[in-house]
């Protein structure tokens, strides 16, 4: 695969466009939350009948107001590690060798990484919490433990937990609030070789995981007020709209609340140094809800659709528009690059957004960005026999869907506890707390377990959830936002299907997937090895 870095298309800045009002790097700050699908209050208009009306997120929402809103932000692959890999390393998932799958997956260090490449520039780095894969190797694309600063701990990641055993819940909330500032600090205001110098330029990784199962039953409304009988009506029709799904949901909102509440934290202390106006921060998470049918692990909109603001005093100069342009996150490595003038390497092959955070108008503003392209291979390497990833390929736009589930035999959640003739299926509390007990593509939660427990009541929930799928599927997204009829047999839509497809194929192609070519690595050694 590396021989065909050289020969795929780099895409580059035009030498007249601004990049910021001063001649100094800007700063670059990345707040990423884990599984945080598109749902902030600031997209309450734009998504009616949606989870935004009920969350609320005044710290995302301020960012977005005084920066540019993504409408139509997508991830390359909705799994961390691949996610995480193709934002650092400013290129499609599949592009990243070892690290395009979960577990078992290896930084491979001929990949250039953002943070790395600008601290070569002359950039301090740290990050805290979680920026790559869950076991956090030394030697990491973001400098790994040598850049870490949390000296106040990692609780928050488990902020319901924490905050719910507290006597009095406000006080739980505000002592992880209060973790998060002295982590930001300890890294703001260093006392060793590392101390911030207001004449250099920092790259700063601000990556929580509350947003990731698991969290506490009825935090959402203890903790946040989030009512889940405010939800009715409100999810996908394809998940099952009981109390029990409701509240789940209403928990996971209440966990991206608490990210809201420490990014309203990070910026303060940005203020407090004085370099927010100079520092370009960016807001986004890596896939969607984990747990619930067709978000995390799956290439639905409800899986790839992330929220993303972007605020830069400096380089913005036309802030609080709404930006109707798809842009896929790997492109984030390139836009960094650039505004802080670091030559980008041939292999970031992700279009740089520099031009729509300088443009003046809403809307769509660059027509060739109309169309998102995700993709996904393995996620728990148990899921299904013999260490098999679940390849797909998609391409969305605005007003429609196609995949491409180029092995439609397997199970596309993982295999299921299906013994000779008789549905044998692990208890509540297994499927609500052990992922690996049934279906390990879809996380562990009260959600999955309802579905699957309560199969006969609502088939087509569960098939919605673990089903095997067509080689092909098509979704007119304008009239079927919840993707529930397959247009791609069809006849009526067959040229539209063929367009998708070429286009969809033409792309992957070009970028070099190993899926579409003759070596298709992820079928073989140590892709199929068991890892742990």
């Amino acid at each position: 695969m590396a021989a065909l870095i050289g020969c795929v298309f780099v895409p580059a800045l035009h030498a007249d466009e601004p990049l910021s009002t001063k001649s100094q790097q800007p700063h670059i700050v990345m707040a990423f939350a884990d599984d945080w699908g598109c749902y902030a209050s600031a997209y309450a208009k734009r998504f009616p009948n949606s989870p935004s009306e009920v969350i609320h997120t005044p710290n995302f929402d301020k960012i977005a107001g005084d920066g540019v809103l993504f409408a139509n932000a997508f991830v390359s692959a909705p799994s961390c590690t691949p996610c995480r890999s193709s934002l650092l390393s400013g290129q499609p998932f599949w592009r990243c060798e070892k690290s395009s799958i979960l577990q078992g997956a290896i930084w491979d260090f001929s990949l250039p990484a953002y943070p790395l490449l600008l601290e070569e520039s002359g950039y301090r780095i740290g990050q805290t919490y979680k920026v790559w894969s869950p076991g956090q190797p030394v030697d990491a694309p973001h400098g790994g433990k040598r850049t870490e600063f949390e000296s106040a701990g990692r609780r928050f990641n488990a902020f319901s937990q924490v905050a719910m055993k507290a006597k009095n819940h406000k006080v739980g909330k505000q002592q992880l609030l209060d973790e998060v500032r002295r982590n930001i600090r300890s890294f703001l205001d260093a006392d060793d070789d590392r101390k911030l110098d207001s004449k250099q330029p920092i790259c700063y990784w601000f990556g929580p995981t509350n947003t990731h199962r698991k969290w506490v039953a009825g935090s959402g409304k203890a903790l946040w007020g989030i009512d889940p009988d405010d939800l009715k009506g409100k999810l996908p029709s394809y998940l099952p709209d009981v109390p029990v799904v409701r509240e789940d949901f209403a928990d996971y909102l209440g966990e991206a609340m608490a990210f809201d509440a420490a990014l309203g934290v990070l910026d303060e202390e940005l203020r407090r140094v004085g370099i927010a106006d100079e520092t370009l921060l960016v807001v986004s998470g890596d896939h969607g809800v984990p747990g619930v049918s067709r978000g995390k692990c799956n290439l639905y909109d409800f899986g790839t659709h992330v929220p993303l603001a972007i605020r830069w005093p400096d380089g913005i100069p036309h802030p609080g528009r709404l930006v109707e342009d798809f842009v896929s996150l790997p492109s984030l490595a390139t836009t960094f690059l650039s505004v802080a003038d670091v030559e980008i390497p041939e292999s970031m092959i992700a279009k740089p957004i520099v031009d729509i955070l300088v443009d003046s108008r809403s809307g769509q503003i660059d027509p060739e960005r109309d169309a998102a392209i995700t993709g996904r291979e393995r996620h728990v390497a148990k899921a299904r026999g013999g260490y098999l990833p679940y390849p797909q390929r998609a391409i969305q736009t605005k007003d429609w869907l196609y995949i491409i589930n180029f092995e439609p035999e397997r199970t596309p959640m993982g295999d299921g506890p299906i013994l000779q003739s008789d549905w044998e299926v692990p208890n509540k509390d297994a499927l609500t707390n052990n992922t690996f007990a049934a279906y390990g593509d879809l996380d562990a939660s009260p959600t999955k377990a309802f579905i699957v427990l309560n199969r006969d009541q609502y088939p087509d929930a569960f098939d919605a959830a673990v089903g095997r799928r067509p080689k092909f599927e098509m979704y007119y997204l304008a009239n079927d936002p919840d993707c529930t009829t397959n247009l791609a047999e069809n006849p009526d839509w067959e040229t539209e299907r063929q367009r998708l497809h070429r286009r969809l194929m033409t792309h992957l192609e070009t970028t070099g997937d190993p899926r579409v070519s003759d070596d298709v690595i992820f079928e073989s050694g140590d892709y199929v090895k068991p890892t742990r």
